[in-house]
């Protein structure tokens, strides 16, 4: 081996070849740096120290009169005076004029002060030396000293500001073109998707998705197939083109895309529909074209499009009427690269809205998207599974159960259920607990379906009087009613916008009868007929009852079907397609009959709760002073008063089943 490459690469500076150091790069700041550093070191240490400031007095009365003075110097332009005094008198003055490297220069000038004008100063020096000698007399020097400095920024500053506006504007420009594109104004067309690799720290898989297990096998499948592909295709199999997530807003979409950026071994583009969209002309075509391009580059890789319905919605219906909208130009492309006359071979695309009814048919057809995954609103196990992950950080009270929790719950989201977990954890960090208890998530809950509580809101006894008996009628209906949602707690503690609310176990099914519907609106009207029943006159609290009340009705009726004179026929549109149209789908005898079929059962549904509050007047009189005093009541005060409900609904009977099993499991 040779000695000089041997003693190369065990020295520190070289390196051993695969950790050399990198050499900085050189960046022209340093430069600017080091001028003006260079520049504050004369200024300091080598300009030495300005004329010291004295009058025309002390100028008169002392240096002229003992004769230390050896010139003047008059500057026109500035309105000022040098003095510079003989070099035999300088030891006078060494405290002022300073010593050392801080001190004024021999050579002067030593002092200087203001005049006024040249001729007043003229004429006060002739004064002060009528009595020297002729050839002691000082005759003062007059120059023009010109501000070269601020002459040159008069003619150079609008010119550098001109310049630097000038490239300010164009690089905020040139910021539109993404990665890479930064200081050219054509980057304005690149596309901004985010690159994940296996370089790259994404950290979230399949274990940290819970409670999609249906969606989770589809999307593995591609994974799967990325993986090992030798698999799908020695039985003739081909891997979806294009895989679209759908479910309501909260559900999981996103992070089922990043948990496939985590497990996937291949490159992912992430991007946002919105990101498609400039306000130049032709740039949502070109970014689709580019995001293509790195994609094939790249293959096998998987291309994530989140809210792809900024760009996917059906061409022609937009409310703008435009024909050729710029939106629809971007569409256009990314219909052509999906599956146009290239090949795009190796590169699946995955895209996640919560409006697939509104995205346009070919995008949605086969070739294309040719699986729909539906990501739907989490069950009760599938929110058990859900709590678990997100439970893990929190510290909890011992023995805690998490069955409860999914119990409590319908409904929910898996963002909501992230929510509750967090705000439980500052509930019990703000009362300054060591765990997190139960009572935490149900504040949690609680204020999040209600909103904050708002204890010092000043009510009156009579309000307050009322807004209890109103909430007693929605629990005493809904409590006796057999189809109504079981009740779960009633407050008359203000929260968020509301005087009072009502906390209910809806049951999660998945079809709904005409005699649960109807029973649902006994219950929601049973705060309106309350107040008519107890004080024999009605209030503005009902607001809210009342709109959903109407609009379930309209429903019904217009939408489902279950009215007798409307009868099978539905008006819902699935497609969105008259979302912006100027005439509804039926005539105006139509509209009347559905009016009156509305009215008729909303009154009945009305005159069926005063009928229930009438004839258990004293268990809701009874429920009301209750409520009055405590402000909270729960299902456990309802059956106490009025007896137990009369079925068990779905929900708990499911609850129920699970206690049983995981009750057998143990033994």
């Amino acid at each position: 081996m040779d000695n000089s490459k041997k003693k190369k690469d065990n020295d520190p500076f070289f390196g051993d070849g695969e950790n050399k150091p990198k050499a900085p790069k050189f960046n022209v700041y340093w430069v600017y740096i080091l001028i003006i550093a260079g520049i504050i070191f004369l200024q300091f240490f080598y300009s030495g120290k300005n004329a010291v400031v004295t009058s025309w007095q002390e100028v008169k009365n002392q240096m002229l009169v003992n004769k230390e003075v050896q010139k003047l110097v008059v500057i026109r332009n500035q309105g000022k005076v040098e003095v510079y005094l003989k070099e035999d008198k300088l030891e006078k003055y060494k405290d002022r004029l300073g010593t050392g490297m801080n001190s004024v220069p021999k050579s002067g000038p030593h002092f200087t002060f203001t005049i006024g004008s040249i001729e007043t100063f003229d004429n006060q020096l002739k004064e002060a030396q009528t009595e020297v000698k002729e050839e002691e007399k000082i005759y003062p020097e007059y120059v023009e000293r010109p501000n070269y400095f601020a002459e040159i920024l008069t003619w150079v500053l609008p010119f550098a500001l001109l310049i630097g506006l000038y490239v300010f504007i164009f690089r905020r420009m040139s910021k539109g073109g993404g990665p890479g594109g930064a200081g050219n104004i054509f980057s304005v067309g690149k596309s901004k998707a985010q690159l994940f690799d296996k370089e790259s720290n994404a950290k979230i898989d399949f274990k940290d998705v819970a409670g999609l297990e249906e969606a989770k096998v589809e999307v593995m499948e591609i994974v799967e197939f990325l993986k090992n592909p030798k698999k799908f295709t020695d039985l003739g199999g081909k891997i979806p083109k294009g895989a679209l997530l759908v479910g309501p807003p909260g559900t999981g979409k996103t992070l089922l895309a990043k948990a496939v950026a985590g497990e996937a071994n291949v490159p992912f583009f992430s991007m946002s529909g919105s990101d498609f969209v400039e306000m130049f002309v032709g740039v949502g075509a070109s970014r689709v074209r580019d995001l293509f391009r790195q994609a094939k580059e790249k293959a096998p890789c998987i291309v994530f499009i989140d809210e792809i319905d900024a760009i996917g919605r059906a061409r022609g219906k937009n409310a703008n009427f435009s024909g050729n909208d710029e939106r629809e130009n971007t569409l256009n492309q990314l219909l052509t690269e999906m599956d146009g006359f290239g090949s795009n071979q190796g590169v699946i695309i995955l895209a996640a809205t919560n409006r697939a009814d509104i995205l346009d048919r070919a995008l949605l057809r086969a070739g294309r998207f040719d699986r729909q995954i539906h990501v739907e609103l989490p069950d009760y196990k599938e929110r058990l599974e859900i709590f678990k992950v997100h439970l893990r950080p929190i510290k909890l009270e011992a023995s805690f159960d998490i069955t409860f929790l999914a119990k409590q719950t319908p409904g929910f989201s898996g963002a909501d259920i992230a929510n509750v977990c967090n705000e439980a954890a500052l509930i019990a960090a703000r009362k300054n607990k060591q765990s997190v208890e139960k009572q935490d998530f149900l504040d949690a809950i609680d204020r999040i379906i209600g909103g904050l509580e708002k204890k010092n809101k000043i009510i009156s006894k009579e309000e307050k009087k009322t807004i209890a008996y109103h909430e007693a009628g929605h629990a005493t209906v809904s409590w006796l009613l057999e189809h109504a949602n079981p009740l779960l707690k009633v407050s008359i503690i203000p929260r968020g916008r509301s005087l009072g609310a009502a906390w209910y176990l809806p049951e999660e099914r998945q079809i709904t009868t005409t005699e649960q519907l109807f029973d649902e609106m006994c219950a929601t009207l049973g705060g309106r007929a309350a107040e008519e029943v107890a004080f024999a006159k009605i209030s503005t609290g009902a607001l809210n009852d009342l709109e959903r009340v109407t609009k379930q009705a309209y429903a019904m009726i217009a939408y489902f079907g279950m009215g007798k004179t409307v009868g099978n026929i539905s008006y819902y549109d699935s497609s969105g397609q008259n979302e912006y149209a100027f005439s509804k789908p039926y005539s105006e005898k139509t509209a009347e009959q559905i009016d009156v079929e509305v009215k008729g059962l909303i009154d009945r549904a009305y005159e069926n709760a005063k009928r229930i509050l009438v004839e258990n007047l004293e268990g809701h009189t009874k429920l009301a002073d209750l409520l009055l005093e405590r402000e909270v009541i729960f299902s456990e005060d309802l059956e106490q008063i009025f007896g137990p409900r009369k079925t068990l609904s779905r929900e708990q009977e499911l609850a129920k089943e699970l206690d049983e099993e995981s009750h057998k499991n143990e033994n």
